[in-house]
């Protein structure tokens, strides 16, 4: 399944969603089917891990730690 990104007509929000091409997709704010299919940004490789260290530390500050392995979810905290 192709990651694609959206914007609502309705509600103007911005959001990515896998879909299948027998699926309709609704906007997970409003549920509107209203969708303008946006230009998917690229992430691209980061090579230095310093900033890829910085990054996810501010991604964990935030609550996000979909990014992190069971390890280094599991490891204590540096400050």
């Amino acid at each position: 399944m192709p990651l694609y990104s959206y914007e609502c007509e309705n509600c103007h929000a911005e959001f990515e969603l896998l879909v299948r091409a027998s699926d309709t997709p609704a906007c997970p704010s409003c549920g509107s089917e209203k969708l303008t299919q946006a230009v998917a940004k690229i992430q691209v490789e980061i090579k230095y891990p310093a900033i890829a260290k910085s990054w996810r530390r501010a991604a964990a500050a935030e609550g996000d730690l979909s990014n992190f392995s069971k390890k280094e979810i599991a490891a204590p905290k540096k400050s």
